[in-house]
């Protein structure tokens, strides 16, 4: 009975093709400086006056982009937090003021779902960001939908 088990199991291993487990891609990172390009970005609108310059900082747990910005002769700065565990975070921006957000990997890409006050009182906007890396690792893009609105795409210039 032994002699015909391992018959059989030397026949398997003989005629099913070997299984290769191959480790999860890596999340992107981020981290370092980048320039705004406007115009490499589509749908900025006045934003293509905007001179911005981003720094980011990623560990395992966390995703920081400190944004140092000039507009028509203002200087503002503005932090955001993505938590990359999937817990929702509390931020603000200067144009949509305070949401929920929440991220997650989608390969090496992060996507992340802001949720704030609408316009008109007890309604919720929700946004879509997917920021992802080029292959070269020069170019960052953050895409923003809103519904279906077409998407900002803001790309960035690694300095």
């Amino acid at each position: 009975m032994r002699c015909l088990r391992l018959v059989w199991l030397l026949m398997l291993i003989l005629i099913l093709p070997p299984v290769v487990v191959t480790p999860a891609a890596a999340p992107a990172d981020f981290s370092g400086v980048w320039e705004f390009n406007p115009a490499k970005s589509k749908n900025v609108g006045m934003m293509s006056n905007l001179r911005l310059t981003s720094t980011i900082k990623q560990t395992d747990t966390m995703l920081i982009i400190s944004e140092a910005s000039v507009f028509n002769g203002q200087e503002q700065k503005n932090e955001v937090r993505y938590d990359l565990t999937g817990k929702a975070v509390s931020n603000e921006r200067p144009m949509s003021g305070r949401n929920e957000t929440v991220s997650k990997w989608a390969g090496d890409k992060l996507v992340t779902t802001w949720t704030g006050e609408g316009a008109i009182a007890g309604t919720k906007v929700v946004r879509t960001e997917t920021i992802s890396l080029s292959a070269d690792g020069k170019t960052l893009t953050v895409e923003s939908v809103r519904g279906s609105n077409p998407p900002l795409v803001m790309v960035y210039d690694r300095k």
